[in-house]
């Protein structure tokens, strides 16, 4: 398989195409984290059709949408697994163009999840 060419921005300028030889590829580390809570019991996914087969994350380009139960525990875990990305891969979560969405799930525990997300 081959890889896509890369270029980074620095100081405002973009350096030349390259092709990343090394790493991993978006998400993979993200989706290690979580699939390493999820065998802990430390986040629990959303069960999703007949066979209720357990769905916790979907990602498509640089978009990734989290799938968990409303509860306390889930969203101090997916807290603290974004914190360890966010350290592991030098990377940093933009929460001003993020969005916390609830299905069934009150008003006020909805803004308590936000707030607890910053």
């Amino acid at each position: 398989m081959q890889s896509a060419s890369v270029s980074l921005l620095v100081k405002g300028s973009l350096t030349t195409k390259f092709q990343p030889t090394r790493g991993l590829r978006q998400g993979e580390g993200l989706v290690g984290i979580v699939r390493h809570a999820l065998k802990g019991n430390l986040l629990k996914g959303v069960k999703v059709g007949r066979d209720e087969v357990e769905s916790f994350m979907l990602q498509f380009v640089d978009d990734t949408l989290f799938l968990c139960e409303a509860s306390f525990s889930n969203v101090f875990t997916m807290k603290d697994i974004l914190r360890c990305y966010e350290l592991a891969h030098g990377l940093k979560m933009n929460f001003h163009i993020s969005n916390l969405t609830g299905i069934n799930v009150e008003r006020i525990a909805l803004d308590f999840f936000a707030k607890s997300l910053n």
